[in-house]
C-alpha cells in the first residue's frame, strides 16, 4: 500500500489543487452563492460522487481507452458544454426576491446532487487529469496498482471535500448578506449565468 510519505504528499498537492481556480470549483462557489449552503453541499457530494467513478475508471485501466478515443472525448465535451450551457439558462432566468427564497427553501437536494455529478463526469480533462497526476504517485514494488490508485483517488476526494467544503460556506455567508437586495440577487443570477456560459464555451473549444 501506499507509504505515510506519499500520502502526505499527495494530500498537500490534492488540497493545494483544490482551492485552485477551475470548473468544479468555480461551479461549487456559484451553486452556494445562489442557491445557499445546504445546496452548496450537496453538489460538492455529487462532484466528489463523479471523481468516485473517474477513480474506479483509472483503476480499472477504463479511463485509457477513453482517452485513446476522440469520438468519446468529443461526444462527452460536447454533453458537458450543453449542460453547462443549460444551467446558464436556468441562472438567467432565476426569480429573485421572495419568489427566491421560497424556492431555495423548496429546492430538490437530488437535483442539485445530480447537478455535480453530471457536472464532473461531462468534463473529459478531468479523466486527462487523473491518468496523469495518479500514477505518478504509484509504486509497483508497494502492491496493488488497483488498491493504490483507489486510494489516491480516496485521499483525492477527501482533500475536495475539505476544499470545496470550505469554499460552500465562504460564499454562502457571504451572498446570504447581500441577497436581502433583490437587486443583488439579479446580479448574483446574471454573474452565474455568464460564468456558466463562459465555461461551456472554453469546455467545448478544448482538445486533448
Amino acid at each position: 500500500m501506499l507509504s505515510l510519505d506519499t500520502c502526505i504528499a499527495f494530500f498537500s498537492l490534492s488540497l493545494l489543487l483544490g482551492f485552485t481556480p477551475g470548473p468544479d470549483n468555480i461551479f461549487v462557489l456559484l451553486q452556494s452563492a445562489t442557491q445557499g449552503r445546504k445546496a452548496g453541499w450537496v453538489v460538492t457530494l455529487g462532484l466528489c460522487a463523479g471523481l468516485v467513478v473517474h477513480t474506479l475508471a483509472v483503476a480499472l485501466g477504463l479511463a485509457a481507452v477513453f482517452a485513446a478515443s476522440a469520438t468519446a472525448f468529443t461526444v462527452l465535451k460536447v454533453l458537458g458544454a450543453a449542460y453547462l450551457a443549460y444551467l446558464a439558462w436556468q441562472a438567467f432566468r432565476a426569480p429573485v426576491g421572495a419568489l427566491a427564497e421560497q424556492a431555495e427553501q423548496q429546492a430538490h437536494l437530488g437535483r442539485m446532487f445530480l447537478r455535480g455529478w453530471v457536472m464532473n463526469l461531462t468534463n473529459p480533462k478531468v479523466v486527462f487529469f487523473f491518468l496523469a497526476l495518479l500514477p505518478q504517485f504509484v509504486h509497483a514494488e508497494r502492491g496493488s496498482i488497483a488498491l493504490q490508485l483507489c486510494a489516491l483517488g480516496g485521499i483525492f476526494i477527501l482533500t475536495t471535500l475539505i476544499a470545496f467544503g470550505t469554499i460552500t460556506v465562504f460564499a454562502a455567508a457571504v451572498s446570504a448578506r447581500l441577497r436581502g437586495s433583490v437587486a443583488t440577487q439579479r446580479w448574483l443570477n446574471r454573474v452565474a449565468g455568464t460564468v456558466f456560459l463562459g465555461l461551456a464555451t472554453k469546455l467545448a473549444l478544448a482538445e486533448r
